[in-house]
């Protein structure tokens, strides 16, 4: 995927095409952010990590505040750790292999080495879904979306994150390239529930059918298919 400032999704394109984001522009360039596109033989350095996490971010604000306009506040704080107990959301600690949006404090927070992980072993599409979900969290929470089972929301918040990076693509924020659908089916693949968790449990997230559902329904359809 290219991002027209620095992203490579790896989730989107694997329902539809692929993806990859290009160079991040100069800091100091006060003109129209370039096309962004990743490496096409593999993005692994933290260099490329940082660039692409935050340009993720900043398209994410940049989009949330297009579709909801004045009064949009972007969400507070990207903040990255590395240890259990490093960040806690409201008083508790938030673990290791996970990325968490904290409504108590308006932040989204990463175990850092986790998603360096997962961006050289599935791509730097991933990035972008991994921030496009969280920031959908975020964007719920504004809108005062509560569902009654958790799974209901986070297939909510993958159609979301799906319409933003579909969205972006169609606008030519984004850029698809070929090779990023298979990301995408990876690391969508990898963060499906295991086999037998209760759709109704507490923290259910969905299959990883569901989840890639949702993302493509949002992916080709936009914000409707997520009823917003």
């Amino acid at each position: 995927m290219r991002a027209r400032a620095v992203l490579v999704p790896v989730v989107v394109c694997l329902l539809l095409a692929g993806c990859v984001p290009s160079a991040s522009p100069d800091p100091q360039d006060q003109g129209p952010a370039p096309a962004v596109s990743a490496d096409q033989d593999g993005t692994d350095t933290p260099e490329e990590f940082s660039r692409d996490i935050q340009a993720a971010e900043e398209i994410a604000a940049e989009y949330w505040a297009e579709r909801i306009g004045s009064g949009f506040s972007p969400i507070r704080q990207l903040i990255p750790y590395e240890q259990e107990g490093d960040v806690d959301c409201a008083g508790e600690p938030l673990p290791r292999n996970n990325a968490v949006y904290c409504s108590a404090g308006d932040f989204i927070a990463y175990d850092v080495n986790w998603a360096f992980a997962a961006f050289q072993q599935v791509g730097d599409a991933f990035l972008f879904y991994l921030l496009g979900h969280e920031y959908a969290h975020g964007i719920q929470a504004r809108l005062g979306i509560s569902k009654e089972f958790t799974i209901e929301q986070e297939l909510q918040a993958d159609c979301m994150a799906g319409a933003f990076i579909g969205d972006k693509a169609r606008e030519g924020r984004l850029e698809m390239q070929d090779g990023d659908t298979r990301e995408l089916a990876d690391g969508l693949e990898a963060v499906g529930d295991d086999p037998g968790q209760p759709w109704f449990a507490e923290g259910a997230h969905g299959t990883a059918e569901q989840r890639m559902g949702s993302f493509s329904d949002g992916y080709t359809d936009s914000l409707r298919a997520c009823g917003l």
